[in-house]
């Protein structure tokens, strides 16, 4: 896909326009899901003769079913790419090329061949092209080159297209006084690589395609010697345009699906190239069907210390198509409008992606739904109907150097095609659905990324595999998994029970693993999740009773029209007893007590829990609207039926996360970002008082509340206490030492105080005394307080202290009744410190 990406905006003059997903219905129903338009997404961003040169060159390149796809490999060093060739039980066209190329190659001698090494080298001489073949080769480019200039003129009068177009945007925009950036054009690809070809000296010119193309396979054969003569197709991979250190792959071939409209045959090739190194710019070429190279391709590796990598949900090419799947002309031309509207929005994203990134991610990762249409409701159920929206999934030209991790999603698991396209490395029969294979993983630097297919949704398979993945990596700081169901998002999925049952068996291993952060999609909507651990599962509820409720919740009335968050016509007080069931399933789903009591704010530190995020629709082929109750594990989400994507940039110590719309480069969310493995120092904690402890005779230890940066530490995994002085009364000391990434220490005090005191008896005596009795407090106690009172309530007091249990009251009135209580005390700190009160005893003096 052409790319003309503009630098700025018309900011203020042009805008996106949305349009309903589905016709609006005359019956109440929910509200139409959103889409975006090709057209009005690029009128909006000033790129509107991208979307017409776009238009015509679909066309050309719906029907060709072999774009290449790059799947990062094992590690930073290796590269995955597959690709569609034509089948050919023939082997006459490929004797013809190889005959080509030999001869090419001893016309050529070594004009490949570099200072240092050569690139290739004659590998028989006498081989000559028959005057056949060379007539064959005359036609076949006579033919191409009048194919060339029917291209050129269509071009041309695109480019006068656009002129006016431009002319005309440009003269509104002077009446308004905005200042617009102008496009600056590039010359074709083809005639980029010939002109830089031509400028080094170390190869030959190349006047067609065909010259670059029997070169290459010139340069193929000398390296793979008598290997050459294998009908499989080869990839050569090497250093710079000439590439330097070249090194062949021949692909392994799987059978993968036959067009049943042109009774065309295809297989699926895959190569992966090996010894990478960092920061090094290379080149690639593959071999079609008909013995032809591509023309090369550039594929620049990037630093594994810090690095980029991009994450886009859903791009779920051909879904704005409204039509269900029905064998008819018409089913067929919507599909293909929507591909090429989807796929235009697509590559938008990973361009304004890729700009946002200054070209240096190192690759993409898919929350799953690559494509639309599924096997089973294809008309008659046939695997080839979704070949032309993954022909659109991989048009955009950033994808011949940028790398896609791919989730499986359930659009894309009922059909073998997914594993036929995507070259994924690590794979595993675990988590398998028996179509599209099982989960994989892959490590960039020092993250471990873990793709799970759990279309399985046998959980225990995952546990396995990602235990066997922790344990072939055990050193990558980050660990990140990747599924399609948003099993923490806010969207209309989020609250169904086979999305929150599959949460519940997961997210226990999650945990148990050390999972950092979990990328998902399936819900269309953006959400991020505050820090969650312990999350489970506390109530029952039926896929049947939800629907049933959800569907009454979400009436959106007659003529409904889009909106971005669904109604909620269910009260919270209604006394219905499938409402009540439905609102207390939704209350229990929220989820409150996993919330990890962080630091609310930009940063999280050392978090224990983990983060969960949705992504929306990258290519804005169809939005959910958001539900109207926001969960409690929600930290943020956003819907504005804008496709989406977002930038990750990851460090030693730092996971960092920023959000972008992709019409306007504008953030939905705040920066985000997880900081771990930084030492913090336990002197810096907050320790929450420690109320007074009352004796007991034995050695008294209190529970802490130790809290840094906004996080509740846990004992025994993030600090010990060592307690002392903690079993008579007095003051108490609490030593909180530091474990692991949690250093020093801090002291703290408390008070054991008496325990309470025992009034034994009060005794009136003669002429106003009474005699006081007191039983024995335990712990060391300093003496015991004697309060006197005239009334019950103790308002006025009159206290007596003594280091003895017996003590003699004086000096009080005849035939007046007193009240006396007695509390137990301590000197701490040179102040006393009481010990509750006993029972009240009342005496009559005489």
């Amino acid at each position: 896909m052409n790319n003309l990406w503009r630098k700025s905006f018309m900011a203020g003059i042009l805008s996106v326009s949305l349009t309903a997903g589905a016709v609006t219905p005359a019956f109440a129903s929910a509200a139409p899901d959103g889409k975006t338009d090709a057209a009005s997404l690029a009128g909006g961003m000033g790129i509107s003769r991208n979307w017409e040169s776009w238009k015509a060159e679909w066309e050309a390149v719906k029907n060709d079913w072999t774009q290449v796809s790059l799947t990062p490999g094992s590690d930073f060093s290796q590269l995955n790419f597959a690709w569609y060739s034509k089948k050919d039980n023939s082997d006459t066209a490929e004797k013809k090329e190889e005959q080509a190329a030999q001869e090419f190659s001893n016309q050529s001698g070594d004009a490949f061949s570099d200072s240092s090494e050569p690139a290739f080298t004659e590998t028989e001489a006498g081989t000559s092209v028959t005057d056949e073949t060379l007539e064959a080769a005359q036609a076949e480019e006579t033919e191409s080159n009048a194919a060339t200039e029917v291209n050129i003129a269509e071009k041309t009068a695109i480019a006068e297209e656009d002129i006016a177009s431009e002319e005309s945007i440009a003269a509104f925009n002077a009446e308004e006084g905005e200042n617009v950036a102008a496009f600056s054009t590039s010359e074709n690809d083809a005639e980029e690589f010939a002109a830089e070809a031509n400028s080094d000296e170390n190869l030959p010119d190349f006047d067609t395609e065909g010259d670059e193309s029997r070169a290459i396979a010139a340069m193929v054969a000398d390296i793979l010697g008598a290997q050459a003569d294998t009908a499989a197709p080869k990839l050569i991979i090497g250093e710079g345009r000439n590439m330097k250190n070249a090194k062949v792959y021949v692909a392994e071939q799987t059978d993968a699906t036959t067009n049943t409209k042109t009774n065309e045959a295809y297989v699926s090739n895959k190569v992966t190239a090996t010894g990478l190194s960092a920061n090094t710019v290379y080149y690639y070429s593959y071999e079609k069907e008909d013995g032809t190279y591509t023309e090369p391709a550039e594929y620049a590796t990037k630093s594994t210390n810090n690095y980029s990598f991009i994450f886009v949900g859903d791009p779920q090419i051909g879904s704005s198509n409204e039509l269900k799947g029905s064998d008819t002309a018409e089913f067929y031309q919507a599909q293909s409008d929507a591909v090429r509207n989807d796929s235009f929005n697509w590559n938008t994203t990973l361009n304004e992606a890729m700009d946002k990134t200054g070209g240096n991610a190192s690759f993409v990762v898919s929350a799953g739904d690559q494509i639309q249409t599924t096997k089973k409701k294809s008309p008659g159920k046939s695997e080839m109907t979704s070949e032309i929206e993954y022909t659109g999934y991989l048009s955009p030209d950033v994808l011949k150097s940028l790398p896609v991790a791919t989730t499986v999603g359930n659009h894309d698991a009922d059909n073998a095609n997914y594993t036929y396209h995507f070259n994924t490395p690590n794979s595993s029969d675990l988590g398998s659905n028996g179509v599209v294979g099982g989960d994989y993983y892959f490590t960039y630097g020092n993250t471990l990324f873990m793709m799970l297919n759990t279309q399985d949704t046998n959980a225990a398979e995952h546990k396995q595999f990602m235990e066997q993945a922790i344990a072939a990596n055990p050193n990558c700081t980050w660990r990140v998994v990747t599924l399609h169901q948003d099993i923490y998002g806010s969207a209309e999925h989020s609250n169904e029970p086979e999305i929150t049952n599959l949460r519940y068996t997961l997210v226990p291993y999650f945990e148990a693993n050390d999972v950092d952060v979990v990328l998902t999609g399936h819900d269309h909507a953006y959400s991020r999740t505050h820090i969650l651990e312990g999350g489970h599962k506390t109530v029952e509820y039926t896929d049947d009773e939800f629907d049933a409720e959800l569907d009454k919740d979400m009436d959106a009335g007659e003529n409904p029209a889009t909106r971005y968050e669904a109604p909620a016509n269910i009260s919270t007080d209604s006394k219905e007893p499938a409402d009540v069931a439905y609102l207390n399933y939704l209350n229990a789903v929220m989820d409150k007590d996993a919330i990890e009591d962080t630091e609310k704010g930009e940063t999280v530190v050392n978090p224990d829990g983990i983060l969960y995020m949705t992504a929306n629709s990258s290519s804005g082929s169809k939005y959910y609207d958001l539900v109207p109750r926001m969960q409690s594990y929600i930290a943020n989400r956003w819907q504005e039926d804008v496709p989406t994507y977002s930038v990750i940039d990851v460090t030693d110590n730092t996971f960092t996360i920023n959000t972008y719309r992709t019409d306007n480069d504008q953030k939905i969310d705040e920066t985000f970002t997880i900081k771990k493995g930084v030492t913090e120092d336990i002197k810096s904690a907050s320790v929450g008082k420690v109320k007074n402890q009352i004796y007991t005779g034995k050695q008294i230890q209190p529970a802490l509340k130790v809290t840094l940066n906004g996080k509740t530490l846990k004992a025994g995994k993030d600090y010990t206490v060592t307690y002392t002085d903690n079993k008579n009364t007095g003051l108490a000391k609490a030593t909180i030492n530091g474990i692991g990434k949690y250093t020093g220490t801090q002291t703290v005090t408390f008070k054991i105080v008496p325990k309470k005191a025992v009034l034994k008896t009060v005794k009136a005596g003669k002429s106003g005394t009474a005699t006081v009795t007191i039983g024995k407090a335990g712990g060391k106690v300093s003496g015991y307080a004697i309060q006197v009172s005239t009334d019950s309530s103790f308002k006025k007091v009159t206290t007596y202290r003594t280091a003895k249990t017996t003590y003699a009251l004086k000096n009080l009135s005849k035939g007046k009744t007193y009240y006396v209580r007695v509390k137990a005390f301590t000197k701490v700190s040179e102040k006393n410190v009481y010990g509750a009160a006993s029972k009240t005893i009342k005496v009559k003096a005489k």
